[in-house]
């Protein structure tokens, strides 16, 4: 039965999409079945990350619509038969239907994948909450400021409200000269403002901010080795903590069991 994990923020453009399909892609080249469902309506943009946009052929409205089955809406990546993805719609308002919709969704795939990744809007807003209530883990992803971090806790508040979900925290777009002369908050801080476990942290790399895919073959390798590190610890449950040094960011890794 597949892990359901929401991935969500408390504010836009701090990479939570793109960690979505990265992280997912990592968990495919690990060997595991992922779905990815883009429940970003107004913004889904997760097809062109993972350049099968002209493959869509249907999204979730489709089912709930009669035009299609839901095994037809899901799209299979084309470079990794373990990896695919499920639109939820496009630039429509559902209200109470999409939850009801999404929920059985889930419950209807889980038998099919090892991993549900579900690509959460930003924000707190009713998508939010359509999204948190179909899963069992929340991954909230920040950057190390001040602004990202209280939109995070307040992120962290509302899923306090929810029964079982198990929630962790990803420091995403890290800038390792910053971080090590003090200039910008430390993961460390963030862990300790948040109270919450922080899984993985990713450095801040261009390629992957400009919304491609890890597998490509020029990408950075410290990039590549952030998000192994962080597949490695969703797999296993362990902690993987980065103290940025004068040696270089990965150079004092800290495991934490």
């Amino acid at each position: 039965m597949a892990r359901t994990i929401v991935i969500t923020s408390g504010k836009g453009g701090v990479g939570k999409t793109s960690v979505t399909a990265n992280l997912g892609i990592m968990l495919s080249e690990y060997g595991f079945t992922v779905l990815l469902i883009d429940c970003d309506s107004g913004l889904n943009n997760l097809d062109v990350i993972l350049g099968i946009e002209n493959l869509l052929q249907y999204d979730l409205m489709d089912v709930i619509d009669g035009r299609c089955r839901l095994q037809e809406a899901i799209t299979f990546d084309d470079r990794c038969a373990r990896l695919a993805l499920l639109s939820v719609c496009k630039n429509r308002y559902l209200g109470e239907e999409i939850q009801q919709a999404l929920r059985c969704c889930v419950d209807n795939l889980r038998p099919n994948f090892d991993f549900i990744l579900v690509d959460c809007p930003a924000g707190i807003d009713e998508g939010f909450h359509n999204a948190v209530s179909v899963c069992d883990e929340v991954l909230v992803v920040t950057n190390p400021t001040a602004s990202a971090i209280r939109d995070a806790d307040k992120v962290l508040g509302l899923i306090a409200c929810y029964p079982v979900l198990d929630a962790a925290v990803i420091v995403n777009r890290v800038r390792e000269k910053q971080q090590a002369k003090g200039e910008v908050i430390s993961v460390d801080e963030v862990e300790k403002v948040l109270m919450t476990r922080v899984m993985g942290v990713l450095p801040e790399n261009a390629f992957v901010s400009m919304g491609k895919r890890i597998d490509e073959p020029n990408v950075d390798k410290s990039a590549l080795m952030a998000f192994r590190i962080l597949a490695n610890n969703m797999i296993s449950g362990s902690s993987v903590h980065y103290t940025a040094v004068k040696k270089g960011f990965f150079s004092r890794l800290r495991r934490r069991w």
